[in-house]
């Protein structure tokens, strides 16, 4: 459908915003667009915040928009998580292969901060009124016309906005509405992971680490105030999933029988129902992330592998630039007709190289593939990545 949305401006047209997903994309696309003035309402599925969700390593790029969008937070957040100053790559027998010190801070300006995604979720979530997110709303759809979005809920309750903006993640309602794609793909690594208070014996002299095991590996993050973020992925081309939590478990000890006892130690201090088990998915590019008075940003728009670190960092990107075209163009279709230009070619990138860079972890590789691994880890790559500048006003 195509709505003429040109010919009135963005102050009168934009009178509320709702923003689909109470991660700290959407919160912090929130705190972004109430600093622009406007009415900003928040829509999120989970019927409470509780502690969930992993260790997230934030980049240069990523805490530079986070200043950005929020003054004064990322020395919160660096009180809060853990500025890595040491790292270390092990062998599953514990031998060490390599340790090096972070130059992120050196050479970009910012460290490279581990920190738990539920302390993140809250930081944000304090820097907004509380009034303006609303708990138990799993989006199921929406339609629109030229006057505006009507947004329909499970639990019966529909909304109307002028502007809505789909940050629910990679199975997300808003993207499904608006292209019909179905599942994300799975590419072939499956993940369990957890958060607990836990010091591991590495964490006295690193606050890293990496473990390399046979086409399987884990991490372990110091993620700040004695927590520990755990992290267990392994190539599955085909995934099935535990019957119960306390077979998840178990899986996850089976699997780690040949390993080092303190990388087996962490997972079986590690309550089985706290244990997240899952696949690791993407999507292909989209060419358009937006149609009429509705657009996305984070995972829903580019969900991605973790291997680069890059989920949340690009999604502070997509704020940052979603902010700056709010408040510069004189039209609704303009600002987000320059806010997908400014960020689709570039998180096409990001992707791409995620998805390779999650099978060099197994050893899996094809010639081309391994050409991009070479220049993921260039520095010219590293600085268009680390060194991102919100596009200046034109």
């Amino acid at each position: 459908m195509q709505i003429d949305i040109n010919q009135k401006s963005l102050g009168t047209m934009l009178k509320k915003v709702a923003i689909i997903g109470a991660g700290p994309g959407g919160l912090a696309a929130a705190i972004a667009l109430q600093n622009l003035g406007f009415d900003v309402q928040v829509y999120e599925k989970a019927q409470e915040f509780c502690p969930v969700g992993t260790g997230l390593g934030l980049t240069p790029n990523g805490l530079n928009c986070l200043e950005a969008i929020a003054p004064g937070i990322v020395t919160t957040l660096k009180s809060s998580g853990c500025s890595v100053g040491q790292t270390v790559l092990k062998s599953m027998n514990g031998e060490t292969i390599r340790a090096s010190s972070s130059t992120f801070l050196e050479q970009y300006g910012q460290p490279l901060l581990t920190v738990w995604w539920w302390r993140l979720q809250q930081i944000l979530a304090s820097r907004l009124p509380s009034d303006i997110i609303h708990l138990n709303h799993n989006c199921i759809g929406f339609e629109q016309d030229e006057s505006g979005v009507k947004v329909y809920f499970e639990n019966g309750n529909t909304i109307d906005a002028n502007l809505l903006i789909g940050a629910d993640g990679v199975n997300s309602a808003v993207r499904e509405t608006l292209f019909a794609e179905g599942k994300p793909h799975y590419i072939g690594s499956m993940c369990w992971r957890a958060v607990i208070k836990y010091h591991h014996e590495l964490f006295n002299s690193y606050d890293l680490a990496f473990i390399k095991g046979k086409q399987q590996f884990m991490y372990l993050l110091n993620v700040g105030e004695g927590y520990t973020s755990w992290i267990y992925r392994k190539f599955m081309p085909d995934y099935s999933l535990s019957a119960s939590v306390e077979q998840v478990k178990v899986r996850i000890l089976d699997e780690l029988t040949d390993w080092d006892r303190s990388f087996r130690a962490i997972v079986e201090a590690t309550p089985a129902k706290q244990i997240w088990e899952g696949p690791i998915c993407d999507r292909p590019p989209l060419t358009s992330w937006s149609q009429g008075r509705v657009t996305l940003l984070g995972d829903a728009a580019h969900p991605m592998a973790p291997a680069m670190a890059q989920g949340a960092n690009s999604t502070f990107e997509d704020v940052c630039e979603l902010q700056a075209c709010l408040s510069q163009a004189s039209s609704l279709t303009e600002a987000l007709t320059n806010y997908e230009q400014r960020r689709i070619e570039r998180t096409s990138i990001i992707q791409a190289r995620s998805a390779v860079g999650e099978m060099r972890y197994y050893d899996i590789e094809t010639a081309k593939e391994k050409q991009e691994r070479a220049d993921l880890t260039n520095e010219h790559f590293s600085d268009w990545l680390y060194r991102y500048k919100v596009f200046a006003d034109s």
